[in-house]
């Protein structure tokens, strides 16, 4: 992640006399465009979110489940008794028997309830002095469940509750802290993880704008850096332990896979090669661990259909810079922002691509990758232009790709992973490509969809 390679800073204070003296609107949806995605990531409250990530993911190392605070701090207490309430409602509230073809009619009554109740339901988890900060927080918590319009939950709206819990950080409701960074990841988000789960199980949600075998995971993504975390410095744990179920439920990452085995069928290696192909090519959890970061940066973060429902403003502050900032091909950012080598790979997946495949960008923008086609390789350097035309009439004037029968794609070029165009990678695992994906060769089946990624989440 972009600043979570950085080193530590401490995280904002905003007291709630400063609360008081910000704008009346609050939290609105502010990234539509990708010049607004390049935009917000040069922000404060950006770089308060990677701050905040980065500590809390540093305090779970070496700790495992199940964990419980000796005293734990009455924040957290509080937190809990919320997600116990939103739990019980699901008791309260059954889906309907009527056969529906995407998600249950039941949850947007769940998430009615949810709406006519959360300024009651934040009053009672915050102190009477603090208040004043419950419209700033209502948007996060409504969009942390999945969204109520379309029935489907995924990674942007589990940002959301994240994002959630860095508000009540920066007001001091949680102290940043080790200790109570670890009640956050340990005890609060396990706890929202199990209560979304239940969720997706009773009201049958839809993944949001799911990249079916080729994403990490259908719905979320934090659990597995959390995860990896807890078991960064041990040795005896190694990362291929997770083809070899049943998994002992000690952390979160075997939390996430054993969950995996649960509402998927068929081997492990198709329905979810991302993961499979990080247990059998990379050998160490730190590197697992840093990987993700950079992967949650650019699938999650870095992707406009994912975040441009988050709602900003107010405690995370939009202050962009005065000089605009141009979208992708020149990512400027701050200097304490380092851009990152690559969009969309982790370490692990870099390591797989030829050289050849990936062209040397820029400084300071993203790499994208390169398919190779042999109808598109024309050089011009031991020719004049008068010659090219002669031999290439149409080279100049063609009409565009679509409209044209394309060349043969040089599958040993072709980089897996996130990088690759979801159209194209069946081509690839048909071609048996090894030298990129380790282990059994994924069936020549196009990937699914959940649903349409314009859709966002």
């Amino acid at each position: 992640m972009t600043t979570i390679q950085a080193d530590f800073q401490s995280l904002r204070h905003i007291s709630i006399n400063a609360v008081t003296q910000l704008p009346p609107t609050t939290p609105t949806q502010k990234i539509r465009t990708d010049a607004d995605l390049e935009t917000w990531r040069t922000t404060t409250g950006y770089r308060d979110y990677a701050v905040f990530l980065r500590q809390l993911n540093e305090s779970v190392v070496g700790y495992y489940l199940p964990w419980s605070s000796s005293s734990p701090r009455e924040a957290t207490i509080s937190t809990l008794s919320l997600l116990d309430v939103l739990d019980h409602w699901i008791d309260e509230i059954p889906p309907q028997s009527t056969p529906q073809r995407f998600g249950n009619l039941a949850f947007r009554t769940w998430g009615k309830r949810l709406e006519d109740e959360h300024d009651r339901l934040l009053a009672s988890l915050l102190p009477a002095h603090m208040h004043a900060v419950v419209p700033y927080l209502a948007p996060y918590l409504l969009r942390s469940f999945g969204s109520f319009t379309r029935m489907d939950y995924g990674t942007g709206h589990e940002t959301s509750f994240a994002l959630f819990l860095l508000c009540l950080t920066l007001i001091r409701f949680f102290e940043p802290e080790p200790e109570t960074e670890r009640e956050i990841v340990l005890m609060i988000f396990a706890r929202y993880l199990r209560l979304c789960w239940r969720l997706q199980d009773v009201y049958k949600l839809e993944p949001a704008g799911s990249h079916g075998v080729w994403g990490l995971d259908d719905y979320s993504f934090l659990s597995y850096i959390f995860g990896s975390a807890q078991l960064r410095d041990q040795t005896d744990i190694p990362v291929s332990a997770i083809i070899h179920p049943p998994l002992p439920p000690t952390n979160l990452y075997f939390l996430s896979i054993s969950r995996i085995l649960e509402v998927k069928q068929g081997p492990f290696f198709e329905h979810s090669s991302q993961l499979y192909s990080i247990a059998t090519g990379v050998q160490h959890w730190s590197k697992v661990n840093s990987g993700l970061l950079k992967m949650y940066d650019a699938e999650v973060l870095g992707k406009r259909v994912v975040v441009q429902h988050l709602p900003l403003g107010g405690l995370l502050k939009w202050d962009p810079p005065t000089t605009p900032i141009l979208p992708e091909s020149t990512h400027n950012v701050s200097a304490d922002m380092p851009p990152l080598p690559s969009r969309t790979m982790a370490p692990w997946a870099m390591s797989k691509i030829p050289s050849t495949a990936v062209s040397s960008p820029p400084p300071g923008s993203f790499p994208t990758s390169t398919v190779l086609r042999s109808d598109c390789t024309h050089s011009l350097s031991s020719q004049s232009s008068a010659d090219h035309m002669q031999k290439h009439p149409r080279s100049l004037n063609a009409a565009p790709l679509s409209g044209r029968r394309a060349g043969p794609i040089t599958t040993n070029k072709l980089p897996l992973g996130p990088l690759a165009s979801t159209s194209l990678r069946p081509t690839a695992f048909a071609a048996g490509n090894k030298s990129m994906t380790p282990g059994p060769t994924a069936p020549n089946t196009p990937p699914s969809s959940g649903h349409d990624e314009e859709g966002g989440e």
